[in-house]
């Protein structure tokens, strides 16, 4: 049996056989949105309250989406948002989008102190097949895991399903002489091997190289000596997976780190050219968004990028979790409909749900980021009609270019966006930016071909069957990170984002019998907002595969000292960061992992007693099984100071009425409001449309609202309507 990370394609709690450990040792916005500037009050305050300059710095957000770029700027007592299109090259429209903003603000953008930034470069790459043309370097023998992986189906029942292709192919893909074991090394590398190896990527032209030798998380040194040859040798990055994933399992480490030198070039040019952009406009250095939820310097992510994967997204749900504090329910389900697609997650106990068990088209990435599920339905998500004359909702999108056909930029194919026009949740006198106007006439046209293709009686009946069925996809995301794990989300607040997602929100919570919706102040730009709200924090990991019985607790402190230097050396402030120390267990021949805090002291039965609990909590029983420590993790988190955003209405702010639809109930005349200028504690009676800076809510029949004092928008359901809702 050959020492390969991979099953036999059944599923299986025994371990298996290349890595893994037992003891010491392995054994086996097209989102159609009011795009005006805010300009509400902020106060900022520091950890520890005692107040300090960054209560008083400038300090900028920017996030880039598929169709547009939000800025949040901080400045002064204010909070100041803008939106422009995303563009190709995403540096130009960051810089665009700050320069909008603090022309807004009326300052230069010199005077800006903090900049940070989440973009969708890594994730574009990889799911645009468009990062660097890649080598891998592996031990003789285990050229093809990427190919084999784990030997599963992406679809059971699909007997023409293909796996994606892997990011290296197999030509690019060389063998050394080696061998290490969880012991140590056997065999060690030859250097002259690796000069020839060498010789050879730069005659092929290669543009990043992943190293990734069985077992090098055990011991590197075989690793570590490729690695530093290849960087003498090369003129290209080098991504070691010792240094990106000291962790077992080959096929998820190898996977991991081939992703992180195939975005690293691009990574590595967009920061670069940013760093310098910025600087040439007087701009600090940006800190980059994490796919773990805290930012990071851009020295840091250049040689990490993996860690950017999900940057965005990240970032919304750190927004969320900073802007709502809701003792009345459970937790939170965060709800960001952009324009080209809505992701979903779970703020608990006022943290972020993580993983380190994701997949970005059909690739592994073991990298600790925020659990975020995302689905291809947005603003901009293109409505068509299928083979079987069934009405369907993306993934296609129309993108920022041409955009929704409202835009009037040339955009022919009907959207969600175009539904909501048609619906009258997006009315005729929307602005976008200042720059255009809806195209309601061209909305309805595209939808009435819509109608006539899938056999309905009117744009209106085509509109109401888009609406439905971009709502039945994301209630279909939400229920997967809440029933399907064991939560209830009725005991959940739905909190809606994003240019897009208020205007949805109440019609999934009714779907999902949710009593409660919140869409914070800066809704439509919060994944800018909370950069704003983002700390520092950086992420170790090592392999150590011990049971708990025979666990020498000094052994286990000695790799958490050195876990503990690893995240430190990273941090602006040492002496400010908090250290969260955790291991990842499982009974013994589990195939899968719990993740449970460690505390100061390792404590085994302490530990144990944690793993019992989680376990419980998570699958709904416990076992009288020995309990292995398969991984130990540290993280260093410096925390940032919180953007509390003041709200002052004028009570101005009913602005007409319009007739809006909506299903179950009719088309009824709904109240319209400009959002911005409703008092705190003004009470919002359903139907009515709020509209305000870069995104739209809808308050439909049976729901009212309340502004609370930081602007916030608390929906409840005056009465059951989950019947209705399916009508």
């Amino acid at each position: 049996m050959n020492e390969s990370d991979m099953t036999d394609g059944t599923e299986s709690d025994q371990p298996s056989d290349d890595e893994t450990p037992t003891g010491d040792r392995p054994e086996r916005s097209s989102d159609g949105h009011s795009k005006h500037s805010s300009d509400n009050r902020t106060e900022r305050s520091t950890s520890d309250g005692s107040g300090d300059s960054s209560e008083t710095a400038t300090r900028v957000g920017v996030d880039v989406g598929g169709t547009f770029t939000d800025v949040a700027l901080s400045v002064e007592d204010r909070l100041v948002t803008a939106k422009v299109p995303t563009t190709d090259d995403q540096s130009v429209g960051v810089l665009e989008g700050i320069e909008k903003a603090c022309e807004r603000a009326g300052i230069d953008p010199s005077e800006i102190d903090e900049f940070a930034h989440a973009m969708t470069v890594s994730v574009n790459a990889l799911l645009e097949r468009g990062g660097a043309k890649t080598a891998l370097v592996t031990t003789e023998g285990f050229r093809d895991v990427l190919e084999i992986g784990r030997q599963d189906r992406p679809d059971l029942y699909d007997l023409e399903v293909e796996k994606p292709d892997p990011l290296v192919p197999r030509r690019r893909r060389y063998e050394l002489t080696e061998r290490t074991t969880p012991e140590g090394v056997e065999r060690a590398v030859d250097p002259e091997a690796v000069r020839e190896l060498a010789a050879t990527l730069r005659e092929r032209d290669v543009e990043s190289v992943a190293i990734c030798l069985l077992h090098a998380y055990a011991d590197p040194e075989n690793e570590r000596i490729v690695a530093d040859v290849l960087r003498d040798e090369l003129e290209v990055p080098v991504s070691a997976s010792h240094e990106v994933l000291a962790e077992f399992r080959e096929f998820e480490r190898t996977s991991t780190t081939a992703v992180d030198a195939y975005v690293r070039p691009a990574i590595d040019s967009y920061v670069g050219r940013l760093v310098d952009e910025a600087a040439d406009a007087g701009i600090p250095a940006p800190r980059i968004m994490q796919a773990n939820g805290g930012i990071a310097d851009p020295e840091t992510v250049r040689k990490q990028a993996v860690t950017t994967t999900l940057s965005g997204p990240a970032a919304g749900v750190v927004g969320a979790a900073a802007t709502v504090d809701d003792d009345a329910v459970s937790g939170l389900v965060t709800f960001d409909m952009g324009g080209t697609s809505s992701d979903v997650s779970l703020v608990r106990d006022g943290e972020a749900e993580r993983t380190t068990d994701s997949e970005i088209d059909g690739l592994p990435i073991r990298t600790p980021m925020v659990d975020v599920n995302t689905v291809g339905a947005g603003g901009g998500s293109i409505a068509w009609v299928d083979a079987g004359g069934a009405l369907r909702v993306g993934p296609r999108s129309s993108g920022a270019q041409p955009g929704p056909v409202c835009y009037g930029r040339g955009g022919t194919e009907p959207t969600v966006t175009d539904a909501n026009v048609v619906l009258g949740y997006i009315g005729p006198e929307t602005a976008l930016g200042g720059e255009f106007t809806l195209d309601v006439e061209a909305a309805h046209d595209a939808l009435e071909r819509l109608a006539d293709e899938a056999g309905l009686e009117s744009a209106l009946e085509a509109a109401r069957g888009v609406y439905r069925v971009a709502n039945a996809t994301m209630t279909r995301t939400i229920r997967s990170v809440t029933v399907e794990r064991g939560h209830d989300p009725r005991s959940f607040a739905l909190v809606a984002f994003g240019g897009a997602g208020p205007m949805h929100a109440a019609a999934l919570a009714e779907s999902l019998e949710v009593d409660r919706v919140v869409v914070p102040r800066p809704g439509g730009v919060l994944s800018a907002f909370g950069l704003l709200a983002a700390d520092e924090s950086y992420d170790a990991v090592r392999t150590v595969g011990v049971d708990l019985e025979s666990a020498d607790p000094s052994r286990l402190e000695d790799v958490y000292d050195g876990l503990v230097s690893e995240v430190l050396a990273d941090a602006s402030d040492p002496d400010a960061a908090r250290i969260e120390r955790t291991a990842d267990c499982r009974y013994a021949g589990q195939s899968f992992e719990l993740s449970v805090s460690v505390g100061q002291e390792f404590d085994p039965a302490a530990v144990a007693e944690r793993f019992h609990e989680s376990h419980e909590q998570a699958y709904g029983y416990a076992m009288d099984e020995t309990v292995e420590v398969v991984n130990l993790r540290a993280t260093a988190t410096v925390d940032g100071p919180d953007p509390i955003v003041r709200h002052d209405g004028d009570g101005q702010a009913r602005i007409g009425a319009r007739d809006a639809h909506f299903p179950g109930h009719g088309t009824q005349e709904t109240a319209v409001y400009e959002r911005d200028r409703l008092e705190p504690g003004a009470p919002i009676e359903g139907p009515a449309v709020l509209e305000q800076a870069e995104s739209t809510t809808v308050v439909p029949p049976a729901w009212s609202g309340e502004i609370l004092e930081d602007g916030t928008l608390v929906m409840t359901r005056a009465e059951s309507t989950t019947e209705t809702a399916r009508q």
